[in-house]
């Protein structure tokens, strides 16, 4: 059985929600309230653990508790919305697996034109990561790519799509990957239904590349595609519980698809999510070799909460990471993809 091991950032610990969401239909018992009251009696005093001991059980008390505790009065889907949509949210990086990561390197930055960043060997965990794009990490969205020792080829799956690339001129990047020995899986030409010039590539991992022609731009590295059984329920998911904007949505009866970009700004300048429906394709394989986005916050806590909120599935509780103190959360959304919320400020101390 394969091992496989995802960058140090999908790992966390269990910490206290900030956002205090409670209802009729909690159930939260005596003991688990005395534990997190206990924990901020130095803050809050003898009368906040006082008042628990008496009113354990009195959920408007529990709130009234809690709300001291953390200092957060957002309760609804509303408030959440609200909050959602003024953090301060970039995507940050991209991650998946690769089988020989020399070799992947070479790839992307003789033919693609990359940088490799930087790069870390965590030999007790038997893995290394090496980090590639077209700019700084503090600004720019970039690669992560994770070499598991031993393992030399993943299943890509069906779900996954493609990477988006814009480049001054499809013809000769194509030309170059050719001369290089590249795999080019569709010329250049215009786009079906359209006049925007693209081609498709295969790196030496089976990762398909769209070349997408373009004037200069401060993101190059600018879209990832992900196939969704249902697309109006991912982009309803994506707006509320992500804080993304609908840039623009494309229906092709023609070829039986429907696309929708979703991001955090105009696509000449940002990267961007690109959903893709398939008529009456609802789910897909997702293989071992892509794992996830990584995306900055101004707070993990409050991120968890508003993705339980709007239908999402926390897998790491928000914390600090052993040994680092950078704080992330993680979650699925509906169709299972995987996200990873980094704390802002920890991000950039991180690169420092």
């Amino acid at each position: 059985m394969v091992r496989i091991l995802p960058m140090a950032s999908t790992l966390t610990s269990l910490a206290t929600s900030r956002f205090g969401v409670f209802n009729s239909s909690s159930r939260l018992n005596s003991l688990q309230f005395a534990s997190n009251v206990r924990s901020q009696s130095k803050t809050f005093g003898h009368r906040a653990c006082k008042l628990f001991r008496q009113e354990a059980n009195n959920k408007p008390a529990a709130r009234t508790i809690v709300s001291m505790a953390q200092g957060s009065t957002i309760t609804t889907q509303e408030n959440a919305l609200e909050w959602v949509k003024s953090d301060k949210r970039r995507m940050l990086h991209v991650v998946y697996r690769v089988g020989d990561l020399d070799r992947t390197i070479k790839f992307y930055t003789e033919c693609l034109g990359m940088k490799l960043l930087r790069k870390r060997d965590i030999p007790e965990e038997r893995y290394t990561n090496a980090f590639l794009g077209y700019g700084p990490e503090d600004s720019h969205f970039v690669i992560e790519l994770t070499y598991n020792y031993g393992v030399d080829k993943y299943d890509i799956g069906t779900a996954f799509g493609h990477f988006g690339i814009a480049v001054d001129d499809v013809a000769k990047t194509v030309d170059l990957i050719k001369a290089k020995g590249g795999t080019v899986t569709r010329e250049p030409g215009p786009v079906k239904g359209g006049k925007s010039v693209i081609a498709f590539i295969e790196d030496p991992d089976g990762y398909k590349f769209e070349l997408i022609e373009r004037g200069p731009t401060p993101e190059p590295l600018c879209q990832v595609m992900l196939r969704v059984g249902d697309l109006d329920r991912s982009i309803a998911f994506h707006e509320k519980a992500f804080g993304m904007e609908l840039l623009r949505r494309r229906d092709n009866p023609e070829y039986k698809y429907t696309i929708a970009m979703m991001g955090y700004g105009p696509e000449d300048k940002n990267a961007v999510l690109e959903l893709t429906y398939n008529y009456g394709v609802k789910e897909y394989d997702k293989g071992n070799a892509y794992a996830q986005i990584a995306i900055g916050t101004d707070d993990v806590y409050k991120t968890a909460e508003a993705i339980k909120l709007f239908g999402g599935k926390i897998t790491r509780e928000p914390g600090p990471l052993p040994g680092i103190s950078t704080k992330i959360t993680a979650c699925l959304d509906p169709d299972g993809w995987k996200t990873v919320f980094v704390d802002n400020v920890d991000f950039l101390k991180e690169l420092e």
